[in-house]
């Protein structure tokens, strides 16, 4: 018999994630035939994606031990400052896009610049982001809903097909996903990503650079959250001043579904996947048993406390 320490482990949470899918579409059938249809599951997929995307740099974060509270407006930003830029001829549209993702990775520098070298607590200094992101874009509009719209770019990689009829936006999350594992699991980046979740002042000690490493995580975690928005505004054809509030407790509730321990050091991008599939389902299934808003919301946090108490408790760091 093989020694049991040689068998690959599996995180519980991923297989309980993965469980949970196979139920909620168990139980979405039985409201509707078409739950099951090869063009529902796609949608529903496409609808992950702009989720899967933002969840990415939030898991990235949390994989440090902290918390990102500024992603509904630096989601907003991206997507307001990319359909902005369309109104500046062809030059700006084909700007567009990287100047959204830019003004997020902006406002991801000031929370890891904040977090890694004024040693400020995350959630603090990202709340006050998100605060002063959301007056930037109260300026930049005047108060009044953004009229510009989305640049085709923006609307081909939202709403497009491409391969065998898959939604592009699934491709660009694909992309993104394939990204974040090679840097997780590849690189020293990656290496230091864990460390600092694990104990930070020993891998400080170590010799890595962890302010270095932090500041570039929430700057990435930024640029990611700003990418959503472009998509999200690509999708809809235009921005919204509410566009993100609907993805700050989804990305965290996905990641920490996934595994991916919420004080920091553990996790898998996988987890991180299923964890998004399974809100997503679980946010279709809500909408059709007519789930209020604020009831979607009691259900996040629950869930976030539930894992925590389950696969967080076990861990404490100490410097």
């Amino acid at each position: 018999m093989a020694d049991a320490t040689l068998r690959p482990r599996i995180d519980p949470a991923i297989l309980a994630a993965f469980g949970c899918i196979v139920v909620l579409l168990g139980v979405g059938s039985l409201y509707s035939s078409s739950f099951l249809s090869p063009e529902y599951l796609l949608q529903q997929l496409k609808v992950a994606s702009f989720l899967g995307v933002i969840a990415t740099g939030s898991m990235i974060v949390i994989l440090l031990g902290q918390i990102d509270l500024s992603v509904p407006w630096v989601v907003a930003v991206g997507g307001m400052m990319a359909t902005a830029a369309t109104g500046w001829g062809p030059v700006g549209q084909a700007l567009a896009i990287p100047f959204g993702v830019g003004c997020g990775v902006a406002l991801g520098l000031v929370n890891g610049a904040g977090v890694a070298y004024l040693r400020l607590p995350s959630m603090i200094v990202t709340l006050a982001v998100n605060a002063i992101a959301q007056g930037l874009m109260v300026v930049h509009t005047g108060g009044f809903s953004p009229q510009d719209a989305s640049s085709p770019a923006m609307r081909f990689i939202a709403t497009g097909n491409s391969l065998w009829s898959i939604p592009n936006a699934l491709l660009v999350w694909a992309a993104v996903g394939a990204g974040a594992v090679f840097l997780l699991s590849r690189t020293t980046y990656g290496r230091v990503v864990y460390a600092i979740g694990n104990r930070e002042r020993a891998a400080y000690l170590s010799g890595a650079r962890t302010r270095l490493v932090v500041l570039a995580s929430f700057a990435l975690a930024g640029g990611l959250s700003a990418f959503g928005g472009v998509l999200l505004a690509g999708y809809a054809s235009k921005a919204a001043q509410a566009m993100g509030d609907p993805y700050l407790l989804p990305a965290i509730a996905a990641v920490v579904l996934g595994g991916t321990s919420i004080l920091g050091g553990r996790g898998s991008y996988v987890g991180t996947v299923a964890g998004v599939i399974l809100i997503t389902l679980l946010q279709s299934i809500l909408s059709v048993m007519q789930i209020e808003e604020f009831g979607r919301h009691v259900i996040y946090g629950v869930v976030i406390i539930a894992m925590l108490l389950v696969y967080g408790r076990g861990r404490r760091h100490t410097d």
